[in-house]
């Protein structure tokens, strides 16, 4: 790439269950709330991109993109486009959006992630989720996510040799980890901070098992929520610059797959292509936005970023690399597993969060002296990864 691209602006929504709100009224939020942060013009967009995952499924309103035109009368006529990549629809309207840019097509875009789940039961909802498994193979035979990432979890403890006793301490470490980050994002889903010990100690009742070994506080959230930055060709007294943006697709199912079920081999190809193109380490980072859909996944991205090494991510908490203060703080907003998982949303929350975070006005935990920031959104059971990192100007 030539010239990088700069976040100018950025907002994000309550996330929660938002029953006053619609896919509508939280995408406009969004996205009115990215430009007045901006300081720009309407007029100045030049196209809009939605990361939306399945608004059929959850709010009967597929073909959502053009509701910008609804919430902005100005951007009349202007291109707008839908991304849809499972968990990581977010990450690709951006990565999408930055292309536009760098092609020349645009100067400054719109970037929205919007997905209201609340409007469905808990049965319903898995069912829509499950749609972004291999359908055929795994979905048609009662997988869910749940039971699809449960799927590392037991593939880890074979390949290396450990055992549920084992595993769950550290599972229940990143859980109180990510509720203890999100007490205090006024933004997120859940703002109760729980001990490792208070966890591990839930009676079963209280923490079922949903897919062994993974228990219901292994589990991210249902959530409804919106986030928007807004992209720049031209750099701003308060931009941050896109480093490097880099997207690995693997096989979409992980059951029966030839992709194996103990390390996230796209998630390391993306993060490797990512840290080539901004000519960095993992060693650069001091924050990251990563994809703790379950508590496995994150265990597990600590050795596709270079964090650990396969087989003993557990040293990363063991050391503190990944808290305040360590070498790399993982999730300082609460992740998906506190501060919620609107799907669609969650990429351009992860981009929305760090751009605070580099520009000293973080929503909720401030990292302090972080010079460079990394997102990693995973679409699936591990089938798209997407990595982002931005600097400091």
């Amino acid at each position: 790439m030539s010239k990088k691209i700069q976040i100018i602006g950025a907002y994000n929504t309550k996330f929660g269950n938002l029953e006053e709100q619609t896919i509508y009224s939280l995408y406009e939020e969004a996205a009115k709330g990215a430009i007045k942060d901006a300081g720009i013009n309407v007029n100045d967009i030049d196209a809009v991109f939605v990361g939306n995952y399945s608004g059929g499924s959850f709010n009967n309103q597929e073909h959502i993109a053009p509701f910008g035109v609804n919430i902005l009368p100005e951007l009349r006529h202007k291109p707008m486009y839908r991304t849809e990549n499972a968990c990581a629809s977010g990450t690709s309207a951006i990565h999408l959006g930055e292309m536009a840019i760098q092609s020349g097509k645009a100067k400054k875009v719109l970037v929205v992630g919007v997905e209201k789940m609340n409007s469905l039961d808990t049965k319903n909802t898995a069912l829509a989720l499950a749609k972004a498994s291999y359908w055929a193979k795994e979905g048609t035979k009662g997988y869910t996510f749940p039971g699809l990432f449960a799927e590392y979890a037991k593939g880890w403890m074979k390949h290396y040799g450990y055992d549920e006793d084992f595993l769950k301490g550290y599972l229940a470490e990143i859980s109180s980890k990510a509720y203890n980050f999100g007490s205090q994002n006024p933004l997120a889903h859940l703002q109760k901070a729980r001990s490792k010990e208070e966890i591990l100690n839930i009676p079963d009742e209280k923490n079922p098992m949903i897919a062994y070994p993974l228990r219901l506080h292994d589990c991210s959230l249902i959530s409804d929520g919106a986030a928007a930055v807004i992209l720049s060709s031209d750099k701003t007294d308060k931009s941050v610059e896109i480093a490097a943006t880099s997207s690995a697709s693997d096989y979409l199912n992980i059951v029966g797959s030839n992709r194996n079920n103990y390390f996230l081999d796209g998630a390391a190809e993306a993060a490797k292509k990512a840290f080539e193109e901004a000519n960095m380490t993992i060693n650069d980072i001091q924050v990251a936005e990563v994809h703790d859909c379950f508590t496995i996944t994150e265990l597990l991205i600590y050795s596709a970023l270079g964090l650990a090494e396969k087989g003993k991510e557990f040293e990363a908490l063991e050391n503190k690399d990944v808290y305040l203060g360590g070498r790399c703080v993982i999730n300082p907003s609460g992740g998906l597993k506190a501060k919620g998982h609107p799907v669609g949303a969650t990429g351009v929350s992860m981009h929305a969060l760090m751009y605070k975070q580099l520009t000293d006005n973080a929503i909720g935990v401030q990292v302090e002296n972080a010079k460079a920031g990394l997102i990693l959104n995973i679409g699936g059971s591990g089938a798209t990864n997407m990595v982002s990192i931005l600097k400091r100007n």
